[in-house]
């Protein structure tokens, strides 16, 4: 992970996103609040997919992107539907110093068999939430913070954001205020970005699990 801090947020997306990077975790904090958030991506069981660059802009204006991420899950109990449940793993490279606010990300749909590029703005109360204490303690009885964004991916390159609940909390579900995801022609940052240049093919559990339904195989 690389730390930009610049005015024109969406110049300096453009100019950098082909760019490799890398980095270790940060170790600042401000006062009681955590060391940093996070971040990670998911798909439904058997509907593959792959993030392969990220930009992401935090609360106080910093700019990261990432050439290098965790991996995009495959969450086994959400099939057909999204649910407040389930959870994404996480893994060492997805994290910023403070809340995440805008996030761009290139992703491979494989079960699309194309490349998206999505845009999301997280609302300033959903910030704010994430700045603050949760009510609910954590599993050592601890003080918690909403600090764990979680993205799922569903085919027609569908989107949904949850805040991850703390302890036994469900998770909460987040309405962005900006989302859109270009595809085809329409890609900006994301051109030539994909991890199977000679195309895609289905593997795994994917084909026994898409066999005789229809797609996009769920509502999302």
């Amino acid at each position: 992970m690389e730390i930009i801090r610049k005015v024109g947020f969406f110049s300096v997306l453009i100019l950098t996103a082909c760019h490799s990077v890398g980095g270790n975790r940060s170790t600042a904090a401000k006062n009681d609040t955590p060391k940093e958030w996070t971040f990670d991506f998911f798909t439904p069981k058997a509907l593959p997919a792959l993030v392969t660059f990220a930009v992401i802009q935090d609360a106080d204006g910093t700019i990261y992107r990432f050439n290098t991420l965790n991996r995009t899950s495959d969450l086994t109990g959400v099939i057909g539907e999204w649910n407040d449940r389930d959870r994404a793993a996480g893994g060492h490279w997805n994290h910023v110093k403070r809340p995440p606010r805008h996030i761009i990300f290139c992703w491979d749909s494989v079960i699309d068999k194309k490349v998206y590029e999505t845009h999301l703005t997280i609302p300033k109360p959903v910030l704010e939430k994430m700045l603050r204490p949760s009510a609910t303690r954590n599993y050592q009885g601890n003080i918690a913070y909403y600090d764990r964004v979680q993205i799922g991916l569903a085919p027609e390159g569908k989107i949904a954001v949850w805040l991850q609940g703390i302890n036994f909390e469900p998770n909460y579900r987040v309405t962005p205020s900006v989302l859109y995801t270009l595809s085809g022609d329409k890609l900006d940052i994301c051109k030539g970005i994909t991890k199977h240049p000679d195309g895609y093919k289905y593997y795994g559990d994917t084909p026994d699990f898409i066999k005789g339904k229809k797609y996009p195989y769920g509502r999302w």
